[in-house]
């Protein structure tokens, strides 16, 4: 028999709709009858395509025992991560304090009845293993302590509810130039110099570091700066992290060298990367960091989109099996290789090129990769056979949950890119016009809905952020004044919504949460809010720039503290001291196309009815010109 997330939109609540558990989703009904028979609460967060949230539910949620002992003394209640972002970062933030390491998915959180939380965990095995604790234990333990010495744990519940008080900071730090010198040193600390990116295994692409180290070198000249950059995006693109067969990003990689991936696909690191490797061929004039981005954009509009609008992931497992999708067995690889007319000359090369071994390189199967950034023309042909093989199998679940600030990632990288190709700029204008008729309907904007539903939950900083920058980003690229004018009302809400003398919140109402000055899963919500409104600043009003700076001051000490992990705050700071270039006047379309490649990174459009181009900062215009080169050589030589 179904329980009550059979009524809720969310796919993955519905993937929990037949577990013997008895689910509840978040709201009143749960709440109170924890509170009138004096249950404590077990709270679980996860999201569809996430390979441990559905190890979890096989081995615990569709287990009799577990389920009986939660549904006799818990009230259990199941929330979606992408559907609530609010609710999982104050939880994350729990576990942090009380394991003093990051979260992750599935979260697990238990808590008194009037929702104070007193243990915190990931996923956890129904039996002792991995070091971990059994879930059955666990429950039996926490029911047992309850019945013996309750005040302990509310005690220990009133103790931790006291730490995850917001605290003022304690002191400002006062940024100059020398920061860019400062995060390229913090960066090398982290910087994997063989295989590049940055951190330990497991690791994530963290496009925001290399964003800043791009804009660091453009800045400054510094080699190192873009050396970390380059080797980064270059060894992400190898395969594994990338799927060479049908394009796209997966979230991270379980080895130092970006092979094996955990297989789901997210909208927002394959927004996040295409940004990433635009900029990098800005930077650089690549042409394999342009390929790689169009690929993506490809990729998502082939595969996840519907309408113009971008679906939130797809699974990192089919046929419940993780990967299956996406691998290959040596003789299956050969036998179609020999059915496309390849010779066994050509058929070894291809195996050797993408690495497709007898032993697998992932549990006895394959996942094809290339230390060869351009392949050869069999190679490509090659792969053209293995994407035959995959569309005889079942695609992964793709959740069409639309969210508001990944689907602005997505169109602020698809109007990036169309100033290089105007292929992209259908896609681009259709993407923001149905982006804004579904989550802004009436100018009240909306987190997150499915494909084909209408939006009721109402937008975080991040979406407010997120489509600021897509709105000023499709701003730079059409001149149409009406974005910018959407841009200036979106920030204008969020300074009323989510702004308190410098401090910027996630959410508030039914959970206040702090806009974290880190870059987590993609980068901060409150940098990316300074990054619009320091583009307001000089293109509105120059108030903007005085939230912006306050908004950099409150959050100065955390970020030098934490660079690199705070790397579109450090950009937004580079932003401020360097100062944005303004290239102002009446015909600016042959700028637009120009612009991105200056060496110069902070430079922004304005339409103005002046006769000549003039080319200002914040205070001042110090150059004209009556052709768009003259103010490029000028942009080149600052």
């Amino acid at each position: 028999m179904a329980n009550r997330l059979k009524n809720e939109q969310s796919p993955y609540l519905q993937q929990h709709k037949d577990n013997p558990v008895e689910w509840y989703p978040w709201g009143d009904e749960a709440f109170e009858k924890a509170k009138k028979e004096n249950k404590p609460i077990f709270l679980s967060i996860g999201y569809s395509s996430c390979h441990w949230c559905h190890v979890m539910e096989k081995e615990v949620f569709e287990n009799e025992e577990a389920a009986k002992l939660l549904n006799e003394h818990f009230v259990s209640v199941k929330v979606d991560k992408e559907e609530r972002p609010d609710v999982d970062k104050y939880y994350q933030e729990v576990y942090q304090l009380l394991n003093q390491r990051p979260g992750g998915w599935p979260l697990s959180i238990f808590m008194t009845p009037d929702k104070k939380p007193f243990f915190a965990g990931t996923y956890i095995p129904l039996e002792p293993k991995y070091g971990m604790p059994g879930f059955i234990q666990l429950l039996k333990n926490i029911v047992e302590v309850l019945r013996k010495n309750p005040q302990e744990i509310v005690q220990q519940a009133k103790e931790i509810e006291k730490f995850m008080r917001p605290t003022n900071p304690t002191k400002a730090v006062r940024f100059d130039e020398s920061i860019a010198q400062k995060f390229v040193e913090a960066a090398k600390k982290f910087y994997d110099p063989v295989h590049g990116g940055f951190g330990s295994k497991p690791k994530f692409p963290h496009a925001s570091i290399i964003n800043t180290l791009l804009a660091i070198h453009r800045l400054t000249g510094d080699k190192d700066a873009l050396e970390m950059a380059k080797n980064s995006l270059k060894n992400m693109a190898k395969g594994g992290l990338r799927d060479l067969i049908d394009g796209g990003f997966c979230r991270y990689s379980v080895d130092e060298k970006w092979l094996v991936p955990h297989f789901e696909k997210m909208a927002y690191d394959n927004a996040l990367l295409m940004e990433s490797y635009l900029k990098a061929y800005h930077t650089t004039k690549d042409e394999f960091f342009k390929e790689i981005a169009f690929e993506i954009a490809d990729f998502i509009t082939r595969y996840m989109s519907q309408n113009g609008l971008f679906f939130s992931a797809s699974d990192a497992d089919s046929e419940g099996e993780e990967g299956k999708y996406f691998v290959y067995d040596y003789d299956e690889v050969v036998q179609k290789l020999k059915e496309d007319g390849f010779s066994d000359e050509e058929i070894q090369k291809v195996l050797s090129k993408l690495q497709i071994t007898k032993e697998g390189n992932f549990d006895g199967k394959n996942i094809p990769r290339s230390e060869d950034i351009f392949l050869c023309e069999t190679s490509k042909k090659a792969i053209e056979s293995l994407k035959e093989i995959r569309q005889k199998r079942c695609y992964p679940f793709i959740d069409k949950k639309i969210i508001t600030s990944w689907n602005a990632m997505m169109i602020k990288s698809l109007y990036m890119a169309a100033r290089i190709d105007n292929r992209y700029f259908e896609a681009a204008e259709e993407s923001m016009d149905k982006l804004l008729e579904k989550m802004y309907p009436n100018e009240h904007l909306y987190h997150s809905a499915l494909i084909d539903k209408e939006p009721k939950i109402k937008a975080f900083l991040e979406d407010y952020a997120y489509l600021a920058t897509a709105l000023l980003e499709a701003y730079k690229t059409t001149l149409n004044e009406e974005y910018l004018a959407k841009a200036n009302l979106i920030v204008n809400d969020a300074l009323t919504e989510f702004y308190d003398m410098g401090r910027w919140y996630f959410s508030k109402g039914e959970i206040f949460t702090e806009a974290e000055q880190t870059d987590t899963s993609y980068p901060s919500s409150a940098a990316t809010i300074v990054d619009a409104m320091l583009s307001l600043g000089v293109l509105v009003h120059e108030k903007y720039i005085k939230f912006s700076f306050d908004t950099i001051e409150f959050y100065s000490e955390k970020i030098y503290r934490s660079m690199p992990w705070s790397a579109k705050f450090v950009e937004d700071v580079l932003r401020f001291v360097y100062e944005d270039r303004i290239v102002k006047g009446r015909d600016l379309a042959l700028c637009t196309t120009k612009i991105d490649f200056v060496r110069y990174p902070f430079v922004l459009l304005k339409a103005e009815e002046h006769e000549e181009l003039l080319l200002c900062d914040r205070k001042s215009c110090f150059a004209n010109a009556k052709e768009c080169e003259e103010i490029v050589r000028r942009l080149d030589e600052r």
